[in-house]
């Protein structure tokens, strides 16, 4: 099964050499996101609660452009810097998903560092049905 790049218009351009999302069959895998606001290009949120709020808010825009929704989100993979602060990294994604919404399995990984000093970077799959 050939593997496609899929457009994203409202996000952030890449900084760096990859496709932001790509498909294959009826998987959508989602680079790794960090909190760029697509205003400025820049990372944007002081702290590991507002970089993922503003992670999930740009995956937030661009599920409609993928043709997905929360319920297709199948897994997300989260790295982080700041693991003794994770509680407002669950608390950000709680808000997410306060909507009554099965959130996706997760992974949550401490590393040392990330791309543009990011503190959350945060990378999806989505399933979708063949329509």
């Amino acid at each position: 099964m050939p593997v496609k790049p899929v457009a994203a218009p409202s996000l952030p351009k890449p900084k760096f050499f990859y496709s932001p999302c790509v498909q294959a069959g009826p998987f959508l895998q989602v680079s790794g996101m960090v909190a760029l606001d697509p205003a400025t290009q820049a990372l944007s949120g002081n702290g590991p609660g507002e970089q993922t709020a503003r992670i999930l808010e740009n995956l937030r825009v661009a599920m409609p452009e993928w043709g997905v929704t929360r319920a297709d989100l199948m897994i997300a993979r989260i790295f982080t810097t700041a693991m003794d602060r994770f509680a407002e990294i669950n608390a950000a994604w709680e808000a997410f998903f306060a909507g009554g919404e099965t959130p996706p399995a997760r992974t949550s990984v401490g590393v040392a560092a990330l791309p543009l000093g990011a503190l959350v970077e945060i990378e999806f799959c989505f399933y979708r049905e063949a329509s």
